[in-house]
């Protein structure tokens, strides 16, 4: 009968970790944990901060669609010695408005906001390296408890096999030199039962230092290598990557931001009009009695090979005066060398073409061998819990052979150890196909441990 509890013992260490306390503790999942170590860490709040203020300039520069007001003073002073002298002084109010430049002010902004989308893609990506890190590190510490479930269970049977033999020994039945091995084993099993304490206590530490926290909560997810993988299909896994693909999407938000250069860079050309109104008051004494009106248009053209600026108004000095003005400047090849803005902007334009049909090809072929590692993972566990149950026959028929005298008990000790790197080794193999699991949720962009429920919603 102790027998028995002690295979039962040995042959399901992993349900421990299903418990769950229900006494209003925190319970922590996959999804869980990634959210709070995102949350947690500061490199990502910097960034956020950084993408906040870069949204609000983006905003504030709707500015340069709203009339440009500007306001001037000023006071012209002559001490003459053979006329009078003159205190001259003016006020003037502008008001000058954007009335067409070819949609470059708009394109600009396009290119702008592709800027900051490619900013919230960058976050997104390294917020999806945090919440790997984080469920990485979750699944290690579940493989750690594990290791050390499968090593106490073993040191129970251990132990009681040494007191077995002190007792045969007390009756002359064995030797000392098998009590003495048996010592050494039991031994040597504790000292790798605390090395492997020490280092799941350091990766503990190491995840609640990750997640902000002073102390874990309780787990809610374990490593059950019972549990058998829904495996996806090849294509469906490969349409939502296509679909889905964090890089992917990245990629199309840099082709939109190079189609803006171009676009701007093709109207470079075009020229800019903007109208402007100016009412000024002057006079050498107040208040001032000269009052002027002018209405007027700049048009200016600017090329690699030239640049053309003229401006005209005409308006109104009351009572009775009626001005007009026109100028105008030429310069030619004033900047010869961004000629080849435009055929450089096309140019990367191709290039992140290029990079998307790259991308894509490699995600499809990425999906493809995901799919066939999570199967792959599968076969590896199937055998693990086939090998773990040949495993249990094996040692219990090393204790009939014992009971026969066939073998000593120090040999079944051995035979102890060996069904235990079994059940490691199943351990291992579940841990594997998590992993694996998560590979697949990394390139759908999905949350942690949704796999199954995903491709669920996507077969309804």
């Amino acid at each position: 009968m102790k027998t028995i509890c002690v295979l039962t013992l040995c042959f399901f260490p992993f349900h421990f970790l299903a418990a769950q306390q229900t006494d209003g503790r925190m319970i922590l999942n996959f999804e869980q944990a990634g959210r709070m170590a995102v949350a947690a860490s500061p490199e990502l709040r910097q960034l956020r901060a950084q993408r906040a203020l870069r949204e609000g300039a983006w905003a504030l520069s709707l500015r340069a669609f709203l009339p440009q007001l500007g306001i001037v003073i000023s006071e012209d002073d002559r001490l003459s010695q053979i006329s009078a002298d003159s205190f001259t002084k003016n006020y003037s109010i502008n008001l000058e408005q954007l009335v067409f430049d070819g949609g470059r002010t708009r394109t600009s902004r396009k290119i702008e906001r592709a800027e900051l989308n490619l900013l919230a893609g960058e976050l997104k990506q390294n917020e999806a390296a945090v919440t790997d890190s984080a469920v990485s590190m979750y699944h290690k510490i579940l493989l750690s408890q594990m290791f050390i479930s499968i090593r106490e269970a073993a040191l129970v049977s251990l132990n009681e096999q040494r007191r077995i033999l002190a007792e045969e020994l007390a009756l002359g039945m064995v030797i000392p030199l098998d009590l003495v091995q048996a010592e050494i084993t039991v031994r040597e099993a504790e000292l790798e039962l605390l090395a492997m304490k020490i280092q799941e206590e350091e990766l503990e530490k190491q995840f609640a230092e990750l997640l902000g926290l002073e102390a874990l909560p309780e787990f809610s997810e374990k490593i059950d290598i019972y549990r058998s993988a829904v495996i996806p299909g090849k294509d469906d896994v490969r349409r939502s990557a296509l679909a889905r693909n964090p890089a992917l999407r990245r990629i199309i938000l840099a082709i939109m931001q190079k189609e803006a250069e171009a676009k701007y860079a093709s109207r470079s050309w075009i020229p800019t009009i903007k109208g402007m109104v100016t009412y000024s008051v002057s006079g050498q004494h107040y208040p001032l009695n000269r009052q002027s009106l002018l209405v007027g248009l700049s048009l200016s053209f600017s090329s690699p090979f030239l640049s053309v600026s003229t401006m005209g108004n005409t308006g109104w000095e009351f009572p009775y005066d009626r001005t007009a003005r026109m100028q105008g400047s030429v310069s030619p090849l004033p900047d010869p060398v961004s000629s080849m803005g435009a055929k450089q902007a096309s140019l990367a334009l191709v290039f992140e073409y290029e990079n998307y049909l790259i991308m894509q090809q490699r995600l499809e072929r990425q999906a493809v061998l995901e799919v066939e590692n999570l199967h792959l993972n599968e076969e590896r566990r199937m055998l693990a819990v086939e090998s773990l149950k040949l495993g249990a026959e094996k040692y219990r028929l090393s204790e009939v052979l014992l009971s026969l005298g066939r073998i000593t008990r120090v040999e079944l000790m051995e035979q102890r150890l060996e069904f235990e790197k079994k059940e490691m080794l199943a351990a291992e193999a579940a841990a594997a196909l998590l992993e694996a699991e998560r590979s697949i949720e990394r390139i759908l962009d999905i949350a942690p441990g949704s796999l199954n429920s995903f491709f669920g919603r996507v077969t309804q």
